[in-house]
């Protein structure tokens, strides 16, 4: 072993897999125009897979619809849910005065224990 030099390759350069073998899928490419830079971004998916209706823009991110023919496909968002923040739950569950009320019965506990730790600090001081 050590009279023979050990001759490597470059690693990640090339594969050692041929591609003897070896069967594709099908491929199709659909295009997406963008709705806000009018660019084409062209998607390349397997032959029998669902291509989605809409797809985000490379350049700019905005929503990029498929191009069916001359024109491009319609996205309905009419069943999407708009996305509700705490306060929005928080106002399901309480009306603005319970808010309130509950607010100044935190606040009174909040001073009264601020209150009640001032004198033990002032008591342990004069001591």
């Amino acid at each position: 072993m050590a009279d023979r030099s050990l001759r490597g390759i470059r690693l990640g350069a090339q594969s050692l897999q041929s591609e003897e073998g070896v069967v594709f899928h099908e491929r199709a490419q659909h295009t997406y125009q963008c709705t806000s830079c009018d660019r084409d971004t062209t998607m390349t998916f397997a032959a029998d897979a669902e291509v989605p209706e809409a797809w985000e823009c490379r350049t700019c991110g905005a929503e990029a619809l498929l191009r069916i023919g001359e024109g491009t496909a319609t996205v309905d968002h009419s069943g999407d849910k708009t996305p509700r923040s705490h306060w929005d739950m928080l106002l399901e569950r309480r009306t603005i005065p319970e808010l309130e009320q509950l607010l100044e019965e935190r606040l009174a506990f909040i001073r009264s224990r601020r209150g009640a730790a001032e004198d033990a600090s002032v008591d342990k001081i004069s001591a």
